[in-house]
């Protein structure tokens, strides 16, 4: 009869330590799939509804207005890799150094505030050679797209 109670006790014990207190715990990294599996394809970050879910990010809106639609984009899908892919603290690079725009997306740990999943970050456009650099937070939707809390 002990022997059942300390198994019951261990398994208890078990399933508790999984649970979560709330609004600002930190959740792991891999709650978001942080990592892309072996094999695959980056073709989820092309998905015009994944980043136009972003509604322009976190980019300075000045700069945000000079870019071409392409450059746009790219900055965009960095923000989005960075999100939902990127360990904290990692940079995600964009553009060519050294052209008319370029820059960086820096994601923090991934924490959870009541069912949802957020993370701060930082975005860096280097501009004409002069960087600016935002910083936000994103909380991820169901369907998988990020939306930049304003």
């Amino acid at each position: 009869m002990r022997t059942g109670k300390l198994a019951l006790a261990a398994i208890l014990a078990f399933a508790v330590a999984g649970c979560s207190t709330g609004a600002g715990t930190n959740v792991p990294d891999l709650a978001f799939s942080a990592f892309p599996r072996i094999g695959e394809s980056s073709e989820k970050l092309e998905s015009t509804t994944l980043v136009s879910a972003l509604n322009g990010g976190i980019i300075d809106r000045g700069i945000h207005d000079r870019m071409d639609p392409a450059t746009r984009n790219k900055a965009l899908q960095a923000e989005y890799q960075a999100l939902e892919y990127t360990p904290a603290g990692e940079a995600v690079a964009w553009g060519n150094p050294g052209g008319r725009f370029s820059g960086q997306v820096v994601a923090s740990q991934p924490y959870r505030v009541g069912s949802q999943d957020c993370r701060q970050y930082s975005h860096t456009v280097v501009a004409g050679g002069t960087p600016v650099t935002n910083r936000g937070t994103a909380c991820r939707n169901p369907d998988g797209s990020w939306t930049p809390l304003t």
